[in-house]
């Protein structure tokens, strides 16, 4: 098949995630609902957090981040796949496909690096609790935060750069409802060995580091829980934790899902439907997640929402 250098692609295909009319109406639906949820949840949690000063707290900081995050990786790949199902159009540009690629690795790469920062926080929370405001103060908080988007930054150019230099086939079909960098890879003639070696050696360091720091929090964590002599004091000290364990376990579960699946089944629209979990599923969920379960959160939301309904 003849290469074609990356200044000769104008486009790439969308083969989302059918190719039956009908399913596609279904799909737009749904995919625009849970966008238009996933928006007004996050954003929601957002001006909740900012409008009430019990909540400026680390914790709330994080978490605000949190659905910052959300709305950016759903902005970033669900507006264009409900337009293309609108439009009937499967076409995105060159640039457009490797921006996509750039700003999905910058904002995954950020959640997981904030799901550790909070982890983190958790822990000065409940297992040095006379030391947390010394140890969380507003200056490690903000450090934490510029360095999980540094290290999201580099990591997303780094891809981005690699994928840059390849050459393309003519077969510009990416069976996937955005541009999935692994996807893109399998579309390119030229050597991509340097370039999955980087794959693999990043989300071994990162990803390895992170679910390290992670598990050795929640070991800690419930550790100290277990020590603490009355069962009330163990039941507020895991409903501050209960809504971090959630969202951390529905990213990672659905992460893991998406790459064994694609381990076990050949088919590449299969795995675009399993990479709907952990694109789409988390980001809609977490604010549900925070909102039920945390009565600080309701408390606050009530509140807001009552605010609101008087203007």
């Amino acid at each position: 098949m003849e290469p074609r250098n990356h200044t000769d692609v104008s486009e790439f295909l969308l083969l989302g995630l059918t190719d039956d009319p009908e399913i596609q109406s279904f799909l737009f639906c749904l995919f625009l609902s849970m966008y238009l949820v996933t928006i007004l949840g996050n954003l929601l949690i957002i001006l909740t957090v900012s409008s009430d000063s019990h909540l400026h707290t680390p914790m709330y900081f994080f978490l605000s981040n949190l659905s910052f995050t959300d709305i950016c990786i759903s902005t970033t790949t669900i507006p264009k796949m409900v337009l293309n199902i609108q439009a009937h159009n499967q076409g995105i540009t060159y640039v457009g496909c490797l921006t996509q690629i750039g700003f999905v690795l910058v904002f995954g790469g950020y959640e997981n690096f904030l799901l550790v920062a909070m982890a983190y926080d958790r822990y000065v929370a409940i297992c040095q609790p006379l030391l947390y405001t010394v140890i969380m103060n507003p200056q490690l908080c903000g450090l934490l935060i510029l360095l999980s988007l540094f290290l999201s930054i580099v990591v997303a150019l780094l891809h981005s750069v690699m994928v840059f230099q390849l050459s393309f086939c003519k077969d510009l079909e990416i069976p996937h409802f955005f541009c999935e960098l692994a996807q893109v890879l399998k579309l390119a003639c030229s050597d991509t060995l340097i370039n999955n070696i980087i794959i693999n050696f990043v989300t071994g360091l990162f990803g390895g580091i992170s679910l390290s720091g992670i598990i050795f929090s929640y070991t800690q964590i419930v550790s100290s829980i277990l020590r603490m002599p009355s069962a009330e004091g163990k039941l507020k000290a895991f409903s501050t934790c209960g809504s971090h364990f959630l969202v951390v376990s529905l990213f990672y579960g659905t992460v893991f899902g998406v790459y064994l699946s694609s381990a076990v089944t050949a088919s590449s629209r299969k795995t675009a439907v399993a990479s709907m979990m952990y694109i789409v599923l988390p980001q809609m969920m977490n604010p549900f997640i925070y909102s039920l379960r945390n009565r600080d959160m309701k408390r606050a939301l009530r509140k807001f929402i009552n605010y609101l309904s008087r203007l």
